[in-house]
Formats: structure tokens, C-alpha cells, sequence
């Protein structure tokens, strides 16, 4: 492997790496391996699910169960060693970059996947726009260390030229050919993965990456640590590089998404009393679509939110103009000030509810209807939240201002588990 790293005003820069794939016959199926990325996975049930799926599956390496933080990333590293040992998971034979296809109905993404080069001048050339949680940081990284991989991909967006040149051309290419691994997952999602291993047809990909800057469309706490344990090391090595997906947004649109709030101990009847006189709040028919309807149409007006837990939903909009005054800061832009996440964690939760952000208080939840059925179950409160456009996003964090934490998701998301990285085969 090339160890250097960025040089001045470089753009992106993905090198080959040899690949852990899964061996086809050591499994029941390629699909029953897979998983979403560790913070979509719906604790308990949907790790209860896909423990079960295959014994093998990828939730034993991403979310290990045991019954402390050293425990669990003992038992990931030691799973990881065994597999190898069992062939149940295998090397590639050389380095390569793989090209990555999700289709389902009227989606289409494709992108390529590689080791991207890490270093303190990635800063505007990798584009964060969301703050992480320091505890999440700080497992995923004690994870990854213990481990010594990278288990999933991160997803970035770049916007390219929308042509026919460069890394499309590779891609276009590629695509026409036999697949490595072709799979469909419990979601309807199609995925084919392909080897790059032509040097030149690398040497493509690198040409059109070196003068693009990304948007991390989804992994920052990913990203933070892949930076964290590089900062780490005292000398150069595979920790210069941190798994990704770089999808083109003018060829693949990628789709965002809102992540919705369970507000643990908070009953839906207490958190529309502290409400009063605050904010509007109308009770809305459902059933959730519906619902989901009458937020949009309040979220192009201004901030709203649905809160549902008590079998119906609550439309909440239209919050005192002093009361934002007082509550959220002054010193961001107006982008950034009427965002439904700022007004959502410096109102209602710091303010009206006095909700301290932290893993006993707060779920965040990407499915809506797991969310609700959730509040439902618990007596809690869900706060589903409408999607904030891409182009605002990528605005906010060419100015280097970041969203409060968990204020998008951008999809579809690459399937864990098709393809992982171990820092000890590069």
C-alpha cells in the first residue's frame, strides 16, 4: 500500500485495497449475512432478527453483544479472527476497488468503493455537516482498534460533472461485466459488487476523484474516528485510510430522510402540556401517511414536528418568535437558525422539555413507523421530523457549519457487509 497521505490542495484521493468478502458457500446466503449500518439497526429487534438470520451475520462484527464496552470489541475481533480462520470470510488476492450498485423500483446508485487517504489537510476536501456524540466516538473507535477493521463503509457524495468521462466511464464499464457477488436483501434492494483490478481503469477513478471534495452523507461518527485513530499512530500505515462509498450526485441523486427522536420517560400528554402557549399543536388523523402529509405542509411554512405516542399523532408548529429569540444562538446563519434540528435540541429539548441528549434519554430512530410503534409501546414520545433538502446541507458545510447530530439521512445506504477492510491484509 501507498502510506502518503494528502498533499496541499489535493482533492480526493482512493486507493485499492484488498477486500474481506464472504465466501458464498461458508454461508446460507449472501442476503442472510448482510445488515444496515450499525446505528439503522433497531435495537432489540432488529438485532434479535438478524442474529438470527445466519449465524454468521455481520450484526455479530458491528454491534457485538457482552456485558461490558472491552467485552463486546474482544468478542467482534476474536469473531473476526475465527472467521478467517474458518474461511467463512476471505482476502481478496490483490488490491482493488470495487464498484457498488443498489437498484430497487426507481432507484439506481452506483459508486466505487476504496481506502480514501485521511489526514488533518482533508479539512475542506471531506465535508462533515453533522456533530457527533463523543460516547459514540469513542466505542466506535475502541472497536475498531481492538478489531484492527473497518467494517462498513461510510457514504460520501461528491458532484460531479454528470459526463460521460472520468470515473462514470470506469463505472459504465464496469458494470457490463460478470459481478463478484450478486444479492437481494429482506428490504427489495438489489446489490452487485465489482472488482476494479485493470491499473488503468484505477488510475481513471483517481484522475476524476483528485479535484472533487465530498459530503459525508452518512458516518460521521465513522469518519471522526477513522481520524481519531490515525491521529493516533507515529508512523505511516493502513490507519492513513478509512473505508468509503463515493457515489456522484449528478448521476445519482442519493434520496434524504429525516431521523426521528423517542423521547424516553416523556408521556405524549406531558410534552404537549409544557407545549402550551409555546407552540401550536392540532391533533392530526391518521393513519401515518396522512400524518406524515400534514408535517410537510407545515414543515414549508416553517419549523414543525409530529409527536406521536398516545395512539394518535400532534401537529406542532408555528413556536413563539421570542421564545426562538431566547433559545437558539445568535451567532450562525439564518440557514442554520431556522433548521427543525436546532430548534429541536436549543428549544425543545434544552428549553421547553429539559432533555439531556444522551442514550438513556434519547433514541434516534431512522424507520418512522418503528419509532411510533416504539413511543407506543413505552409510553414515550415520538418527534418525527421532516427532512431538511440536500443543498442546504452541502451550503452549511462548505461554510464549515455543522447540523446538531442526527439531522439527516442520506440513502440508500450501502449494505454492511459485502465488503470489509482489514488493516492487517492491506
Amino acid at each position: 500500500m501507498n502510506t502518503t497521505g494528502y498533499a496541499a490542495g489535493q482533492g480526493l484521493r482512493l486507493i485499492p485495497f484488498r477486500g474481506l468478502r464472504y465466501v458464498p458457500e461458508r454461508v446460507g446466503s449472501l442476503a442472510a449475512v448482510t445488515s444496515p449500518p450499525y446505528d439503522v439497526v433497531v435495537r432489540p429487534d432488529g438485532l434479535h432478527h438478524l442474529e438470527s438470520a445466519d449465524p454468521h451475520n455481520i450484526v455479530r462484527l458491528i454491534l457485538p453483544q457482552a456485558g461490558t464496552a472491552a467485552e463486546r470489541h474482544q468478542r467482534a475481533a476474536d469473531t473476526l479472527e475465527r472467521w478467517l480462520a474458518e474461511g467463512v470470510l476471505a482476502p481478496d488476492p490483490a488490491p482493488v476497488l470495487y464498484v457498488y450498485e443498489q437498484r430497487a423500483d426507481d432507484i439506481l446508485q452506483r459508486g466505487v468503493i476504496g481506502a480514501l487517504a485521511l489526514s488533518p489537510a482533508s479539512e475542506g476536501i471531506v465535508l462533515p455537516h453533522e456533530d457527533v456524540m463523543a460516547d459514540v466516538v469513542e466505542d466506535r473507535a475502541d472497536l475498531m482498534r481492538t478489531a484492527a477493521a473497518h467494517f462498513e463503509p461510510l457514504l460520501l457524495s461528491y458532484a460531479g460533472d454528470g459526463g460521460p468521462g472520468g470515473t462514470t466511464a470506469v463505472i459504465e464499464r464496469v458494470v457490463e461485466r460478470v459481478p463478484l457477488l450478486t444479492t437481494t436483501t429482506e428490504d427489495g434492494f438489489g446489490h452487485r459488487l465489482w472488482a476494479v483490478t485493470d491499473p488503468v481503469e484505477q488510475a481513471e477513478i483517481a484522475s476524476g476523484l483528485s479535484h472533487r471534495q465530498a459530503l459525508i452523507a452518512d458516518g460521521h461518527h465513522r469518519w471522526a474516528t477513522y481520524l481519531r485513530l490515525q491521529q493516533e499512530q507515529t508512523v505511516p500505515g493502513p490507519w492513513d485510510f478509512g473505508l468509503v462509498l463515493l457515489v456522484d450526485t449528478a448521476r445519482h441523486p442519493l434520496r434524504v430522510r429525516a431521523i426521528h427522536r423517542l423521547l424516553h420517560g416523556l408521556p405524549v400528554a406531558q410534552a404537549l402540556r409544557a407545549l402550551d402557549g409555546r407552540f401550536r399543536v392540532r391533533p392530526i388523523g391518521g393513519p401515518l401517511p396522512r400524518a406524515l402529509d400534514a408535517l410537510a405542509d407545515a414543515a414549508a411554512d416553517g419549523n414543525a414536528f409530529l409527536l406521536a405516542g398516545d395512539g394518535r399523532f400532534h401537529l406542532v408548529d408555528r413556536p413563539d418568535e421570542q421564545l426562538l429569540a431566547r433559545t437558539v444562538r445568535t451567532d450562525r446563519p439564518d440557514a442554520w437558525r431556522t433548521l427543525d434540528a436546532t430548534v429541536l435540541h436549543s428549544t425543545l429539548l434544552d428549553d421547553v422539555w429539559r432533555i439531556p441528549d444522551d442514550p438513556e434519554h434519547i433514541a434516534y430512530i431512522h424507520d418512522t413507523a418503528a419509532a411510533v410503534e416504539q413511543a407506543e409501546r413505552h409510553d414515550a414520545t415520538a418527534v418525527l421530523m421532516h427532512p431538511v433538502r440536500e443543498e442546504v446541507v452541502r451550503d452549511l458545510a462548505r461554510q464549515g457549519i455543522t447540523m446538531p447530530r442526527k439531522s439527516t439521512s442520506f440513502g440508500p445506504k450501502p449494505a454492511t457487509g459485502l465488503v470489509l477492510r482489514s488493516l492487517g491484509v492491506d
